[in-house]
């Protein structure tokens, strides 16, 4: 893939302004449209509790993967990547250039360093390691594959479990997995870099404008619904269920508890951004406008 066609990857953790700042990026290069590598985005009935680009931003910047899913149908990375590499090859059969946004690991590791050849989940052996106790699961994946247990974050035992089903599944190490993926990049990266007082205050906006914005009406509507495995753990959905069946009384003990957790899971994404050491970090402040954030980027451009 030629400079002028390969994607540009534009990440970030949840809050961080990247959404914003691919729609100036592709409006300061012309040309280019956006495929995201959000987990969520997808969902049709949650644009509002997923952050996904509003009317406006779909409006100047054509927008691929975002909202085109019901929540019943389920999506994963390698999934995901599959129609994301498809869109961007699309893109660049027309003479533009993909900005590829997102801050779900997986699934921007698929997309820019191929699909991992790992063994895909089976149903019942993921079931019966989700009902250890998660103590339990640790003990079996140090035990099976120590070094693998090391470079996993033990304190999430989605991840947990995962690693110790591809262990099991593949019976080989982790890291004959990781090995498999191209080592060069389908593209250039960027991560914003935010403070974490910073990063915290802007989550803590974002998530009270989420509730007083829909995401309350968009979560009744569709927790009647078959949810999806994917769709289910969408960050707040359940949450707000939670405070949906008990009456809704206190909207200020939801607000802290999702923006609690949407912190956490960004110092998740902090922690995974940070060992991706092919990503340039763009410091952004308070005050760094979209534009200024994407004129740095393509000044930064191969």
């Amino acid at each position: 893939m030629k400079h002028a066609t390969q994607p540009i990857f534009v990440l970030g953790p949840t809050g961080s302004g990247k959404s914003a700042v691919a729609v100036a990026l592709a409006e300061l290069l012309g040309e280019a449209e956006i495929v995201s590598a959000d987990a969520y985005q997808v969902y049709r009935e949650l644009p509002v509790l997923t952050a996904a680009p509003c009317a406006e931003e779909r409006a100047r910047v054509p927008h691929h993967l975002v909202g085109f899913m019901g929540v019943e149908e389920n999506n994963d990375a390698a999934l995901h990547a599959r129609r994301a590499l498809a869109a961007i090859q699309d893109i660049a059969a027309r003479g533009k250039r993909a900005i590829v946004t997102g801050g779900s690991g997986l699934y921007v590791k698929f997309i820019s360093h191929g699909i991992s050849p790992a063994p895909p989940s089976d149903p019942a052996l993921r079931a019966e390691l989700q009902a250890l106790p998660p103590e339990e699961a640790v003990r079996r994946l140090q035990e099976a594959d120590p070094a693998g247990a090391a470079a996993t974050n033990l304190q999430n035992p989605r991840y947990v479990v995962r690693n110790l089903e591809i262990v099991l599944l593949g019976g080989k190490p982790l890291s004959h997995w990781q090995q498999n993926w191209q080592h060069a990049p389908a593209g250039p990266g960027f991560v914003l870099a935010r403070d974490t007082a910073e990063l915290d205050a802007r989550i803590a906006r974002r998530t009270a404008a989420m509730l007083r914005g829909g995401a309350l009406d968009e979560v009744r509507a569709v927790q009647e619904k078959a949810l999806s495995a994917t769709a289910a753990k969408t960050l707040g959905l359940a949450a707000i269920v939670e405070h949906l069946r008990t009456g809704g009384r206190d909207l200020r003990q939801l607000e802290a508890g999702m923006a609690l957790a949407t912190r956490q899971y960004a110092k998740r994404q902090r922690t995974w951004l940070r060992r991706e050491d092919w990503l340039t970090a763009v410091p952004a402040q308070a005050a760094s406008t979209a534009q200024a954030l994407a004129a740095r980027i393509a000044a930064a451009l191969p």
